[in-house]
This record gives structure tokens, C-alpha cells and sequence, in this order.
């Protein structure tokens, strides 16, 4: 079975899906006129813009959400898998799919805030099969991504964080791979089993307060580790550009080459263009769709330039070469046990259980939206009780994959969303590049930028929004 999954993964990913993120990503870069470079500023001061009705869904939430499914396990176990597999210049095609990957966030969560839908409180929820549905008017389409987007994120991406998580215990005198895996993913599961019992508005104000504190701790040892080996960062970043133009490398065998691990583990871990994110960006509450997709642009690079660009430093300073037998978290403990000794691999494994547990939350928000998009409103409480155990389950199952498993089964998920998602985007580009100029004019004219559907040509009748 799973031998299968590796050969439609081989496919899948070259050449089809290379050329689709790439076309894609360059495309929206050049239509937006490089909104991921000239509007970077605008994008962290609209972070901080409060929600236009009390007790709505912020513009940081939102970015808190997304940000807590893209910030996780691929930070650390998906950059060391991809230097210690790919080599060196897999660091730069992750650099490459974030920059021009910005672009294409930047284009579906604008459009998952036009199409956004209105509940029963008043609050907004959304995303691509909404937008798929609304204005490709193809609910059928729309139901299939729904489908995968569940497979995936309560399904293989679920699994690989438990994988991931279990794996950093490896190093501990104690870690027994027969039991111990099954004993941490009993625990997770409990834990997260818990806590998604409470739903939606619980998950936000969990992610809310995770992940920032995370984030900077983890930068924060990153740098201490990098000043420790300063000397060796300018060889570093030489041989990063070296082995990334090594282009006969490269095609002499792409499918293991640094191009296609960069472009593997930058899309699982900032996951622009897959369409997760914008279930997020669609539960915020802003005067304009603009803000939101400047907010979600700005999540990606947060993801890739900074947090796993402070992984990939700090395990290429560190002295330690990259081989096959360290990749995933053993090459990322031991890089941070030259500066911090016995204590660098505890950090590592705190890091973990934060990174995984955020990103199992920010998943289950996802899953939750689709299936009530399936259903045409919240399935019943028995359902939705009988899918948690079911999807606790899984995170159980996956603490015990090996790691090729976990991640083959994650990526092949992930694209199959990927390959609904962009050409959707591609089609409806003009509408959000309509509304970004409808933006631009109004902070021209030094208003605080407020959308109606009319003033872009759109129908307010067909919207439950910007009447």
C-alpha cells in the first residue's frame, strides 16, 4: 500500500504539482505586482487592527490559527528532514516556494473573505469550497476538496505531528520503539481529545496564546545557537547557493534532488496555495478582504523565512554534517546539544509538544468547517462526537508510522488539495485583484479601506457580506 502512495507521490509532485505552485505562485507575484514585497508593511499594520464588531474574530486571531497549523512539527522535524535527505540547497527552494508562495495566500484568503458565509451568531466562517461553490458554482468540486482537506488535516497531517512528536524522545534513555511511541501518542491523543471537545472559539483562544510565546522562544535559542558559530554562517549561506544552482544534480535525480525536499517540506510547512489557511482568514472580522490576505501573506513568511529558515541556520552552524541516519529530530537535538549540552534536546522536545499540540488544534478548526460545508450546516452532536474519537484515534495510530509512512501519506494529501485549490485561484484572481486595487485607491485617498461588493462589479445579492 504504501509503496503506492510513494509512486503517486512521484507523480503528483513532479512534475505535475512543481509546475502548478510555481506557475501559480509566479503568476499571482506579477499580477499583485509583488504585493509580497510592497505591501510587507501594510500587512503588519493591519495585524494589529482590532475587529469592527466586539467579540468577533480578530485579524491576529485569525493569523494565530493559521498560523498554529502552518507553525508545527514541520518547523523543525520537516527542515532537518529535508537538509539531511536533500542537502543544503533544499533550505533556498524553501526560501523560493515562501517568497513567491506569499502571493498566492495573499489571493485565497482575500477570496475566502469576499465569499465568506454569516452563522446563526452572526460570526463569519468560510473558505475555498465556499468560494468554489459561490462563484465557480460547482458544489461538486467544492464537496471533493472538502473531502480531502478533512483526509488531510484530521488524517495525514495529524498523523505525521504525532510521528513527529513521539520521534524527539528518541534520543532519551528510556525510548523504547516498541512501547514508548504508543504510550506518547495515547497521551496526545487524550490531551488534544480534550480540548477539541470544546470547539471552535476554544481552539482560538488556545492558539492565540501558544503560539507567539513559542515562536520567540524558539528564535530566541536559534540565534543564541547561531552567535555561538557565527564563523561559519558566510560558508553556510555559500553552500546553500552552490548546491541550490547545482542544476545537473538536480535532474540526474530529481525526485531525491534539494529542489523537490525544499519544495516538499516548505509547502507542508507554510502551506500556501493549499487552501487550509483560508478557513481561517474567512473567520475574521475586517472592514475590507484585503487586510486578511495581507494578514495570511504575512503568516507564510513568518512560518518559512523565520522560524524554519532559524532551524535550517542553526543545524548548518552548528558544526555537524547532515547525513540520512540523523534526519527528522535527532539532527536537530544534537545541533542544539553543541551550545546547550544535555539541556538543548529537553528544549527541542518542549518545542515539540507545543508545536504538535498547536498544530493538531489549528487542524481540527479546519475540519470542522468543512464538514459543516458538506453538510450545509453543523453536523449533530453525536456525529461530531463519534468523527473527534475517530479522529483522536488517528493521532494515536500515527505516533506508531514509520517515518517515510507519516510523510508520504501527508504529502499525497496535501496535493490532491493543492491540485483543487490553485487552478481555483488562477480562475477567480481577478475578483481579488480587483478588490486590491478597490484597497490601494481608498488608502490612497487616506481612508480606512471599507469593501462593498458593488464597487468591484460583483452581485451583493450573491454574497452575505459587503452589501
Amino acid at each position: 500500500m504504501m509503496s503506492i502512495v510513494s509512486a503517486l507521490n512521484g507523480v503528483l509532485y513532479y512534475p505535475i504539482l512543481i509546475i502548478v505552485l510555481l506557475a501559480a505562485g509566479i503568476y499571482f507575484t506579477f499580477r499583485t505586482k509583488f504585493i509580497q514585497l510592497r505591501m510587507f508593511k501594510e500587512s503588519i499594520k493591519v495585524v494589529a487592527e482590532k475587529p469592527t464588531k466586539e467579540g468577533s474574530i480578530s485579524s491576529f486571531q485569525a493569523l494565530m490559527v493559521s498560523t498554529a497549523s502552518r507553525v508545527g512539527t514541520g518547523n523543525i522535524v520537516g527542515v532537518s528532514t529535508a537538509i539531511c535527505l536533500g542537502g543544503y540547497g533544499s533550505v533556498f527552494w524553501m526560501w523560493i516556494i515562501a517568497i513567491i508562495g506569499g502571493a498566492s495566500a495573499f489571493i485565497e484568503s482575500t477570496l475566502a473573505q469576499i465569499y465568506k458565509r454569516k452563522d446563526a451568531n452572526g460570526d463569519s466562517y468560510g473558505g475555498p469550497a465556499y468560494y468554489i461553490e459561490t462563484a465557480l458554482k460547482n458544489r461538486g468540486i467544492a464537496v471533493v476538496f472538502s473531502v480531502f482537506l478533512i483526509l488531510t488535516y484530521a488524517g495525514g497531517f495529524n498523523m505525521l505531528a504525532s510521528y513527529n512528536l513521539q520521534s524527539t524522545f528518541a534520543v532519551y534513555s528510556f525510548y523504547d520503539p516498541a512501547v514508548t511511541p504508543w504510550i506518547i501518542g495515547a497521551i496526545l491523543a487524550v490531551l488534544v481529545g480534550y480540548c477539541i471537545m470544546g470547539g471552535g472559539k476554544r481552539i482560538v483562544k488556545a492558539t492565540s496564546a501558544i503560539v507567539p510565546v513559542m515562536g520567540i522562544m524558539y528564535v530566541a535559542v536559534s540565534l543564541i545557537v547561531l552567535v555561538f558559530h557565527f564563523r561559519l554562517i558566510p560558508a553556510v549561506f555559500a553552500q546553500i547557493f552552490a548546491e541550490a544552482f547545482d542544476f545537473q544534480a538536480i535532474f540526474g535525480g530529481i525526485a531525491g534532488s534539494c529542489m523537490m525536499y525544499g519544495i516538499k517540506r516548505g509547502l507542508y510547512s507554510n502551506e500556501a496555495g493549499v487552501g487550509s489557511a483560508p478557513n481561517a482568514a474567512a473567520a475574521a472580522d475586517v472592514s475590507h478582504p484585503v487586510k486578511q490576505g495581507l494578514v495570511q501573506m504575512l503568516s507564510v513568511f513568518i512560518d518559512t523565512l523565520l522560524l524554519c529558515t532559524a532551524t535550517a541556520l542553526m543545524c548548518l552552524c552548528s558544526g555537524i554534517a547532515p547525513s540520512a541516519e540523523l534526519a527528522g529530530a535527532a539532527y536537530v537535538q544534537q545541533s542544539i546539544s553543541t551550545v546547550f549540552g544535555k539541556l538543548g534536546p529537553v528544549f527541542i522536545t518542549i518545542a515539540m509538544v507545543l508545536f504538535a499540540f498547536t498544530t493538531l488544534l489549528g487542524n481540527f478548526f479546519y475540519v470542522d468547517n468543512c464538514l459543516a460545508f458538506i453538510n450545509k450546516k453543523m453536523p449533530g452532536k453525536k456525529f461530531m462526537i463519534g468523527f473527534r474519537v475517530l479522529a483522536v484515534a488517528v493521532i494515536f495510530v500515527g505516533a506508531g508510522l514509520s517515518m517515510g509512512a507519516a510523510w508520504d501519506i501527508a504529502d499525497l494529501m496535501m496535493a490532491l488539495m493543492c491540485l483543487i485549490n490553485l487552478p481555483a485561484c488562477v480562475i477567480l484572481g481577478n475578483i481579488a485583484l480587483k478588490a486590491t486595487k478597490d484597497y490601494e485607491k481608498q488608502k490612497k485617498e487616506g481612508k480606512n479601506p471599507v469593501f462593498k461588493a458593488a464597487d468591484i462589479g460583483l452581485n451583493p445579492d450573491e454574497l452575505e457580506y459587503w452589501k
